[in-house]
């Protein structure tokens, strides 16, 4: 808002405000002279129409009196013919006879009004008549009590019965409000309420018409309203020159703050005089001298932190140790922002919860705050923080490059006493997106690792891993002279059930048949595809009953497994052929040979079998 904006709303809220409401209440008192004059005139009317009423009434008792004692001694018809003459005879406005509740006879002008009611008594029938008579009609009346400036409105109940005004059709009864408008004309209303001929009271309103007395008032009115114009325009023209003396000195500080956002500390406010102004130019100036050397260590300040969360995230990049990522992710985190305390959370899987993997500086009492910060984070997919009166958290999402996937984990960071800033908040989200990253790289180099030593079809080392793996115990074997085992398996028939049941019939044996090697394997214990439907299984520190020990347990194993068919028509039963041989020379070659000869003898011998290379050797130097 412009200061010429607030100087106009100062004008107003000091000077139009208290004028507008002093006319308002001179108004409100002019109004209230002209509401108590036209008050004090329908009160009159008022009662000259109660009057005049009760007049008509005391006069039409007195005609009752006389017709009920003409009509006393009669009976039946005559009485009822008898009673209308009478009636129309005297002139009466309306004449009703009652017998209890019922009427007997009811004749004149059903709007009549002003009734008065006597009992007739007849002793011979022993019964009572009630009369009641009206000398006036609802229109007679109302034309009586009319003048200039004055309406009347009759209603018996709410059914308007006469009326000295024109009315919308629409209308069934006068508004019960003081004042209205009716026909473009506003009236004061009074109404009283008297005794008709029915259960319905008859309401008279008397309409007394404002302009009777607001004449003697328009000329307070006029003065009231030059008076209020003069002084506002006075005022107006005071405030004009203070502000526009005001804006000329504000002008300047204007313009230098201008330029000073823009970048430009390079001309300072001109100081004049000696008064407010002079001093806040001069400190103005101080100011934009301090800040300009401020932001010149600030600017060399962010490109040191720039470059050192680049090495950082170069860092993140080249390295394949995930816990020392994580422990380092954090610690740069908590450092970029100065934080008082921090916490990273990774899962070890996309399907497993977050687990708190480290923890730097000191979280205590703040472990609400932090998870508020974090679940808010993992619903938005990004950055979020959370508040308490000492203490600012934010925690950043370690988002995966795959949309579809759930976050890798969330680093959160806790500063007491100075809130973190929106730079701070940018910062933090670089590094997440780093370490993230970081994260992927780690897990794309293991999963690539693993598919090139892995059987896709089985789970086990593939044959390039397990010659690396018997390299390895092989070298062992030769240094330390320890016996090694080799078990060498091939699935009976496997040929087969391709041929029979098709290959993906073949595949569901092999994996069966390997989740049967894994079973029966140790850790130390290296299971593995050779190729084909063979399998091999290098025991380190197993001599050779050892390793036969261990492959006629799987050959059990393996001859009790059930195969679900792929066409859902029962099971598979299957068989295997093991050779058995075992080392403490350190002869690759050899041993792999002995066991793959084992493994031939035992197919040639019948099939679901385990033959060792010991026996295999001892046989055929018998037959020789």
């Amino acid at each position: 808002m412009s200061f010429r904006a607030r100087l106009t709303i100062f004008f107003v809220l000091i000077v139009v405000v208290p004028m507008v409401a002093n006319g308002v209440l001179m108004f409100s008192l002019i109004n209230d002279s002209e509401q108590g004059k036209a008050d004090a005139r329908a009160a009159g009317l008022a009662a000259e129409a109660g009057s005049l009423y009760q007049s008509e009434a005391a006069s039409a008792r007195t005609d009752a009196e006389t017709l009920a004692r003409a009509v006393g001694a009669l009976r039946g018809k005559a009485l009822s013919v008898r009673f209308a003459a009478l009636a129309t005879q005297a002139g009466l406005a309306r004449a009703t006879l009652r017998d209890g509740s019922r009427t007997i006879v009811d004749v004149g002008d059903r709007a009549a009004i002003a009734p008065g009611s006597v009992i007739a008594k007849d002793a011979a029938a022993g019964r009572s008549m009630i009369v009641t008579v009206s000398e006036l009609a609802a229109s007679q009346y109302a034309h009586e009590l009319s003048s200039p400036g004055v309406a009347v409105v009759v209603r018996d109940g709410s059914r308007i019965i006469a009326s000295t005004v024109a009315l919308p059709r629409s209308s069934s009864s006068v508004p019960a409000a003081d004042s209205l408008t009716v026909q473009g004309k506003g009236y004061r209303a009074t109404s009283q309420v008297f005794t008709g001929f029915g259960r319905a009271p008859i309401t008279v309103t008397i309409l007394s018409a404002l302009s009777a007395t607001a004449t003697s008032l328009g000329g307070s009115r006029a003065v009231a309203v030059v008076l209020i114009v003069a002084f506002l325009a006075l005022a107006f023209g005071f405030s004009l020159l203070a502000s526009r003396a005001l804006q000329g000195r504000l002008s300047g500080f204007l313009e230098a703050a201008r330029r000073l956002g823009s970048g430009d500390f390079s001309s300072p406010i001109r100081v004049e005089g000696n008064d407010e102004f002079a001093a806040l130019g001069a400190e103005f100036n101080s100011m934009s001298s301090e800040l300009s050397s401020r932001l010149d260590e600030l600017s060399r300040e962010r490109v040191r932190l720039r470059e050192a969360i680049r090495r950082v995230g170069h860092t993140f990049a080249s390295s394949l140790d995930r816990p020392a990522l994580l422990e380092l992710a954090l610690k740069t985190a908590v450092d970029a922002v100065q934080g008082s305390g921090g916490r990273i959370s990774v899962r070890a899987s996309d399907d497993e919860p977050l687990a708190e993997s480290g923890r730097e500086g000191s979280l205590a009492g703040l472990e609400e705050v932090v998870r508020e910060a974090e679940r808010a984070a993992l619903s938005n997919g990004g950055i979020a923080e959370a508040h308490t009166a000492a203490v600012s958290v934010a925690a950043v999402t370690l988002d995966p490059l795959e949309p579809s996937q759930r976050a890798h984990g969330v680093i959160s960071v806790a500063r007491r006493e100075r809130p973190l800033s929106q730079d701070d908040l940018e910062v933090l989200r670089s590094l997440g997106a780093e370490a993230a990253l970081a994260l992927e790289n780690i897990e794309l180099h293991y999963q690539v690792r693993r598919q090139a030593v892995t059987d896709e079809l089985t789970g086990l080392a593939n044959h390039g891993r397990f010659q690396e793996l018997l390299n390895a115990e092989i070298e062992q074997v030769r240094r330390y002279h320890h016996p090694i085992g080799l078990i060498m398996l091939d699935i009976d028939n496997f040929k087969a059930v391709n041929d029979t049941y098709g290959h993906p019939q073949g595949d569901a044996v092999l994996r069966h048949v390997a989740r049967v090697l894994q079973e029966n394997s140790r850790d130390a214990n290296s299971p593995a595809r050779y190729g084909g439907e063979e399998l091999a299984l290098i025991l380190p520190h197993t001599d050779l009953e050892g390793a036969h020990a261990i492959a006629e347990r799987i050959r059990t194993a393996v001859e009790g497994l059930r195969v679900a068919r792929t066409d859902g028509r029962g099971v598979l039963r299957v068989t295997a052929s093991l050779g058995v041989a075992a080392s403490t020379d350190g002869h690759k070659d050899v041993l792999i040979a002995d066991a793959d000869a084992a493994l031939y003898e035992a197919k040639r011998s019948g099939k679901n079998r385990t033959v060792s290379a010991a026996v295999r050797a001892a046989d055929a130097s018998g037959a020789g």
